[in-house]
């Protein structure tokens, strides 16, 4: 029964393999910019994502939280337009317009109808906020004070402690450690002059990456592109290389003390880049140890078997350089201690004996089965676009994801854990009320 169990989840995930080919157009606009386009005529609407190398990891010392300061600025006045003025236009062109920030990129958002007049009206307010950001001091006063607030609401919350911590732990003085380092006194320091010397050096047309998805053809597209980035530098000089990650000397578990019920749990190091080799044998290893909801070995032996959490879950995030591998749960204070040592177990376990004939057979079918949902509407495909175009990913990479999980083997996940996940360097924080 076993056996046919296997082979019936084996000979699921044949015809899923077949993913229908997305049609992906890519060119470099004239003002050197990547574009990537996927024309959708079904209704009339257009997502546009515009990604510059502007993320946290660009943040100065001391000024820690400056690229979330600009991202977040650069609809609150642009131009002649204050901030108020900015939100009457797009309630009226019923519109979507917002800056975003992550660790490696920064930008903005537009969503809008294609009707001519709304989507002209749009883009070009899209182009002031990039190439003419305001920055208005009492609006930049406003938004620190926000930002400490919610920085210190964060102080007081466990998980997000630890996972501030545990930042701070993985990456110590790297560029990727930056959102961990966002103090009050780094918040307190940014000036006007430092979001304007940011934007300028770093919102430049020549590192953006701009992802078009909706109902628009390929020349219209390029003349989108051209209005959009036509006011902004074109330089020449390249920003500073990010260095590589060395693996911080695992220390003794910090603890952190907070009140409450429950002990938060975190363990990582980092280890995942865009173009690793084991990228996708660690992927679907993530899966089968901690990223596949409650099918996931920590669920089974941490919550199922030993009723020492409602949940646990592991997860890669993957960047330009190693990015971080964790592990995260919750648990009664009084078995934190008997919940970190399951949680150690369990990956010892899997590193040294990989996953299952079963297992893998499994998230073979979940993964392959489930891949075609993440991109099913323009909202889901556009941070596909922007991460192909961002890492130089294949116009392939949606077509060959399934094909490469399908081809795997547990030997080569389990090589691949053996390789490259050492729990001796895990950094380890638990916050809660512990001593």
């Amino acid at each position: 029964m076993f056996a046919k169990a296997i082979m019936l989840l084996s000979m699921l995930i044949v015809p899923c393999t077949q993913v229908q080919a997305v049609d992906i157009q890519s060119w470099t606009s004239p003002q050197r910019a990547r574009v990537m386009l996927v024309e959708a005529h079904g209704n009339p609407m257009l997502d546009v994502r515009i990604d510059f190398d502007a993320g946290s990891r660009r943040d100065p010392p001391g000024k820690e939280g400056l690229a979330a300061m600009v991202a977040g600025l650069l609809d609150a006045g642009a131009g002649t337009q204050d901030e108020e003025a900015i939100q009457q236009q797009l309630a009226s062109s019923a519109a979507q317009l917002q800056g975003f920030v992550d660790v490696e990129s920064a930008g903005l958002r537009l969503r809008t109808l294609t009707r001519p007049d709304l989507l002209q009206s749009v883009v070009e307010l899209a182009a002031r906020e990039l190439s003419q950001p305001r920055f208005a001091q009492a609006v930049l006063d406003r938004e620190r004070k926000r930002a400490i607030d919610g920085l210190q609401q964060r102080q007081e919350d466990a998980g997000a402690m630890a996972d501030i911590m545990l930042r701070q732990r993985m990456y110590g003085a790297h560029p990727y450690g930056k959102p961990a380092f966002v103090t009050v006194q780094s918040l307190q320091a940014i000036q006007r002059d430092d979001l304007l010397a940011f934007w300028r050096q770093h919102y430049r047309s020549n590192t953006a990456v701009v992802s078009i998805v909706g109902d628009i053809s390929r020349p219209d597209a390029e003349q989108l592109v051209n209005r959009l980035l036509k006011d902004l530098p074109l330089e020449d000089a390249a920003l500073p290389a990010i260095p590589a990650v060395s693996v911080m000397p695992a220390a003794a578990p910090l603890r952190l003390s907070r009140p409450g019920s429950q002990t938060h749990i975190m363990l990582g190091m980092p280890v995942l880049t865009r173009d690793d080799p084991d990228y996708y044998a660690l992927l679907v290893g993530n899966y089968i140890l901690g990223g596949g909801g409650f099918d996931s070995r920590l669920m089974q032996e941490l919550r199922n078997k030993r009723g020492l959490t409602y949940g646990v879950s592991s997860h890669f995030t993957p960047l330009q350089q190693a990015g971080p591998f964790v592990i995260a749960l919750a648990t009664r204070n009084a078995e934190a201690a008997a919940a970190l040592q399951a949680t150690r177990e369990v990956l010892a376990t899997y590193i040294k004996s990989g996953p299952s004939e079963a297992e893998l057979a499994q998230a073979k079918a979940n993964i392959i089965g489930g891949f075609p949902l993440r991109y099913d509407s323009n909202g889901k495909l556009l941070p596909y676009l922007a991460t192909m175009g961002q890492y130089h990913l294949p116009l392939t990479y949606l077509q060959d994801y399934p094909k490469a999980v399908a081809a795997l083997t547990s030997k080569q996940i389990r090589d691949a854990w053996l390789r490259r996940i050492d729990p001796q360097q895990l950094q380890i924080v638990t916050v809660g009320a512990t001593p």
